[in-house]
């Protein structure tokens, strides 16, 4: 079934580069009327795009693809490095969680030990019971701080706020506080460690530093750009991703980044029509029907369309196709 979808994909974009070859562009607008753009929308669209957001800008492409209904230096839009830490499986697995009666999210229960299946008790339970909890319960190991004994009782000379400059003693047994004395050596310690280690470049131990990007997230990153589709007068989106290390992704692995309900049908690999590298792009097949949608309920709430806007709209739906990848497109619309 897939193969036969990419046959089919292929013929029809051989028709539809031929129809284009042969008819002009029209300057009549017709964005309210069916959703598509003229090339002088989608230059103003643009612009505007590249005023609100500067991670897009404008590339002219290779001069032997260039358009010439197109500017020679606006002929598509580009954004780089956009991350994507996460693949769209994990949203799926996300949603696995179960629900409350209230539509609170919870987490799937513990497999190991009796955690899962504790009661969940209420807030103003656990503040009424942890003092007594406290008392009553067995002494543990390590040391046990109790805040209303230990620290918010009032000193018996000094008043509140007068520092020592004397070390910390130890406690008696019979004074009911912890013994400091060991964690005040160990904090000593801490603070003079010339004292225990060899100077540099003596004895055999080895001073080891930490790497520089041991605490960077790796992630993939990807390239988009949008160009103009003549046959169907809308924008058209191109992924090119990288993996972590920096290297080009298979079309493979992009699909892993887009909704398996789009994989094959409105997603494909096709020569991008400006750098001629093959590309995973979301065919604009549907791009019109939506922008019409989306004016037709501007009008209803009495708006004027305006055709300068249509990316932003664009970029909007484009990310329930690709909801991993993380462009920005978060930003009210301006009338």
């Amino acid at each position: 079934m897939q193969h036969f979808n990419l046959v089919k994909h292929r013929l029809g974009d051989a028709y539809r580069n031929a129809v284009s070859a042969v008819t002009s562009t029209s300057s009549e607008s017709k964005f309210v009327e069916a959703g598509t753009l003229t090339p002088e929308e989608f230059v103003e669209a643009g612009d505007q795009l590249t005023f609100k957001f500067p991670t897009w800008r404008w590339e002219s492409g290779d001069p032997k693809k260039q358009v010439n209904y197109l500017p020679q230096d606006r002929q598509f839009l580009i954004t780089r490095n956009v991350p994507c830490r996460d693949r769209v499986r994990a949203l799926d697995s996300a949603l696995e969680q179960s629900k409350t009666d209230d539509e609170w999210l919870l987490p799937p229960e513990s497999s190991s030990g009796s955690a899962g299946s504790e009661e969940i008790r209420d807030v103003d339970d656990l503040a009424a019971g942890s003092g007594d909890a406290a008392r009553s319960k067995p002494a543990e190991k390590g040391l046990v701080f109790d805040a209303e004994d230990d620290f918010l009782a009032a000193p018996s000379s000094g008043g509140y706020g007068k520092a020592s400059s004397a070390p910390v003693a130890a406690a008696q047994p019979s004074s009911g506080l912890p013994d400091f004395s060991e964690l005040d050596a160990e904090l000593q310690e801490d603070d003079c460690p010339a004292e225990a280690a060899p100077a540099f470049g003596g004895g055999t131990d080895y001073i080891v530093a930490e790497a520089p990007d041991a605490h960077i997230v790796k992630m993939r990153t990807y390239d988009l750009s949008i160009t103009y589709d003549k046959y169907y007068q809308t924008p058209r989106l191109w992924l090119f991703g990288y993996s972590e290390a920096g290297d080009p992704l298979t079309p493979e692995e992009v699909y892993e980044d887009v909704l398996s309900d789009y994989v094959s049908k409105t997603v494909t690999v096709d020569p991008h029509p400006l750098t001629g590298t093959p590309t995973v792009s979301i065919h604009p097949c549907k791009h019109a029907q939506v922008m019409k949608k989306v004016v037709q309920d501007w009008i209803e709430q009495g708006l004027t369309p305006r055709p300068d806007l249509a990316l932003f709209v664009f970029l909007k739906f484009i990310s329930s196709v690709v909801p991993t990848i993380n462009y920005d497109f978060t930003m009210e619309i301006e009338f």
